[in-house]
């Protein structure tokens, strides 16, 4: 809602950017979906490594 109402008001202000925005902001999406897949990808491998560093410490009972 706050990214709606901050594109009104650059409606108002500079309509002519507004539009672009409103068209370049799909594609831009779409050439960033790769880095945040491979975001979601990495942090998933990250905390998997960081449980099995932490499971003998779990299995023994410790803080």
């Amino acid at each position: 809602m706050f990214t709606f109402i901050l594109w009104c008001i650059l409606f108002v202000i500079c309509w002519p950017i507004a539009i672009a925005a409103l068209i370049l902001y799909p594609i831009i999406w779409l050439l960033l979906l790769p880095f945040m897949l491979l975001g979601f990808a990495v942090g998933g491998v990250l905390a998997f490594v960081k449980a099995m560093f932490f499971l003998p410490a779990r299995i023994i009972g410790g803080r």
